[in-house]
């Protein structure tokens, strides 16, 4: 799995923070991961401690907050997923198809008006 940024995607100043280039098992692991980490032990989860995530070149650090902000950044290269309990569960619900069989299809994890989206894509167009 790797973890991208692509700024100004379609020159309306909206970005995409995208984990892609994953199979079902990743996607299981990864489902898991949030839901162990941020659900169920309410605490971070910094992608760049995931030894299955590639993040050489950007960071994604998940957070519980009490309002749903989105993606936040200050340098286009650490960035913070900051959702409420109710968000992060509609995540994993959002995260499900691709658990479950092989696909080529993409998802929006996220439903916030903010310029930056994120997107779970199993390729890489």
């Amino acid at each position: 799995m790797e973890l991208d940024y692509i700024d100004d995607y379609n020159g309306l100043e909206e970005n995409i923070v995208r984990l892609f280039d994953f199979d079902k098992a990743e996607a299981i692991q990864f489902r898991n991961l949030l839901k162990e980490t941020v659900i169920e032990k309410k605490q971070r989860l910094d992608l760049s401690q995931v030894d299955f995530i590639n993040t050489e070149n950007y960071n994604l650090i998940f957070g519980l907050f009490k309002s749903d902000e989105g993606i936040l950044t200050k340098d286009n290269q650490t960035f913070f997923c900051i959702l409420t309990m109710k968000s992060y569960h509609k995540m994993l619900h959002l995260l499900e198809p691709f658990c479950k069989k092989e696909t080529r299809g993409y998802q929006y994890l996220y439903d916030v008006d903010t310029p930056t989206d994120l997107l779970f894509a199993p390729n890489a167009n």
